[in-house]
């Protein structure tokens, strides 16, 4: 199993949720959060002044699935998402070792 983490711009979470219903996805936990990259932010001009804003919005998604849809999952989040521009987010990819559904004591990809 992996667990990803899926860091996108906020106006593409609908096509997100799109993708993870075409591959069957059963759950996902969805984070607003602030955060930069490489690019540091962006200067912008308020009435007159100059400032920096270095945390830029951005939505976090979580979700564990089997390796095999977790390969197609990735490719067309990769493809679909994808703008060109600076700032389309990252995902990042951990194996997990076991899962556990507290209700029933279920254990493995079942649990899921």
């Amino acid at each position: 199993m992996k667990k990803l983490e899926i860091v996108i711009r906020p106006e593409k979470l609908e096509e997100l949720k799109d993708i993870l219903d075409t591959c069957k996805v059963t759950g996902v936990m969805i984070t607003n959060v602030m955060g930069y990259g490489n690019q540091k932010g962006y200067k912008q001009t308020y009435r007159g002044s100059e400032y920096n804003v270095n945390l830029l919005p951005k939505i976090k998604v979580e979700t564990v699935v089997a390796e095999d849809v977790a390969e197609k999952l990735i490719e067309m989040v990769v493809k679909e998402i994808n703008t060109g521009n600076y700032g389309d987010g990252k995902i990042f990819i951990s194996n997990i070792e076991d899962v556990v559904r507290v209700r029933t004591g279920e254990r493995g990809e079942g649990a899921v």
